[in-house]
């Protein structure tokens, strides 16, 4: 995954808002992880890109197209995924964190 800053504390002098694109690769998941405190609000602008979550302590898939918003709350463990095995996915990720928090996991159960 790419990810190219449009919005941050070097880019925009901004203090709590971290703004930018991620590229997803075909056929790429991330590792199981969570973003900590941190906030995160995802706008997909091309491709079929997935977002498993555990929740209840069951895996939740969403689906997502061109169009669609994604919220990744505190805390909540997930992976991202692209399933396409041709095409790039392109979204546009909103956090509340400058430093992007990642804590992988051994599985979205822990």
């Amino acid at each position: 995954m790419r990810r190219l800053a449009a919005i941050s504390g070097t880019t925009a002098g901004s203090a709590r808002l971290w703004m930018g694109q991620t590229h997803v690769a075909p056929a790429t998941r991330s590792s199981d992880h969570h973003h900590g405190a941190s906030e995160t609000a995802i706008y997909v602008v091309s491709g079929t890109p997935s977002f498993v979550f555990l929740d209840d302590g069951e895996e939740t898939r969403v689906d997502a197209g061109p169009g669609d918003y994604v919220f990744v709350p505190p805390y909540v463990p997930h992976r991202e995924e692209n399933p396409d095995p041709a095409r790039e996915a392109v979204v546009v990720i909103a956090r509340s964190t400058q430093e992007a928090i990642v804590v992988n996991l051994p599985g979205l159960k822990g």
